[in-house]
C-alpha cells in the first residue's frame, strides 16, 4: 500500500479548508424559458421596417404609438427611441415570457417611454382614444376572437389614427391553428380576409403592399394600412 507524507496530507487538508471558506458564487438572476433574448433577424429586420412604418403611420416625435402583439421587443425598442421621450409606446402581448422580455429589453435600452400592458384574447386593453397609431405584426393569424379584439383596437385610435397591419399568407398545406377561424385557411391569414374584419371594425383602408418587404424576416410578408374616421 503507498504510504502518504504528513506534508501530503496537512496540504489537502488546508486546500479542503481554504475551498470551504470561499463564498458562494451568487445564483445566476433567473431567466424566461426557451428563447433567451433577442435574434439579430429581429434587430434587423425592425431597423429596416420602422423608417417605412413612419412613413405609412405619419409619425412624428412625440406621438404615442402601439405595438399590439409586440413579441420580444425588437419594434418596440426602435419606435422607442424614433418617438423620443415626450412620446410614448404602449407593448401589448398575452404571454407571460413575452411581457418579460418586453420590460428587460426595454430596461437594457434605458428607455423611460414604454409603458407594457398584458393584453388578453378578446380586447389589446389599451386605453381609450390613446394612440396615434397601431402596429399589429406577425400577430394578427393568431387572434382567435378578432371581431371584438378590433372593436378594442379601434377604440384604442384617436380619431384620424393610422393601424398597419403587417402579416404573412397562409402556408400551402398548413392546418388553421386551434381556435382561429376557419377562413384563415390555415397558418396565416389572407389580406382580403384582413381588409373585410378592418372595414367592418369601421376603419379605411389606405394602402396595401402585397409584398411588404424581401429583406424583412420571413420575407413573404403583406402590410395593409387603415385609417380611424
Amino acid at each position: 500500500m503507498r504510504k502518504v507524507s504528513t506534508l501530503g496530507c496537512l496540504l489537502v487538508l488546508l486546500s479542503t479548508s481554504l475551498a470551504a471558506q470561499q463564498p458562494a458564487a451568487p445564483p445566476a438572476p433567473a431567466q424566461p424559458q426557451g428563447q433567451q433574448g433577442l435574434t439579430d433577424a429581429m434587430v434587423q429586420t425592425a431597423a429596416i421596417e420602422v423608417p417605412r412604418l413612419v412613413e405609412i403611420l405619419q409619425l412624428k416625435p412625440g406621438m404615442a404609438i402601439a405595438d399590439v402583439g409586440a413579441g420580444f421587443g425588437a419594434w418596440t425598442v426602435a419606435f422607442g427611441k424614433w418617438i423620443g421621450p415626450s412620446g410614448r409606446v404602449y407593448a401589448t402581448d398575452i404571454g407571460e415570457k413575452q411581457l418579460a422580455f418586453l420590460k428587460q429589453s426595454t430596461a437594457q435600452a434605458g428607455l423611460t417611454n414604454v409603458t407594457v400592458i398584458a393584453g388578453a384574447e378578446r380586447a389589446t386593453n389599451l386605453p381609450a382614444n390613446c394612440c396615434d397609431a397601431i402596429l399589429i405584426r406577425d400577430a394578427f393569424h393568431h387572434f382567435t376572437q378578432p371581431s371584438d379584439f378590433l372593436r378594442s383596437v379601434v377604440a384604442s385610435l384617436k380619431p384620424g389614427g393610422r393601424l398597419a397591419l403587417i402579416d404573412f399568407p397562409p402556408r400551402p398545406k398548413t392546418e388553421v391553428p386551434a381556435g382561429v377561424p376557419a377562413n384563415r385557411l390555415g397558418h396565416g391569414v389572407p389580406m382580403d380576409v384582413v381588409i373585410s374584419e378592418m372595414t367592418a371594425a369601421g376603419l379605411t383602408l389606405v394602402s396595401s403592399e402585397p409584398k411588404w418587404s424581401e429583406k424583412s424576416q420571413p420575407n413573404d410578408l403583406f402590410l395593409v394600412a387603415f385609417r380611424k374616421p
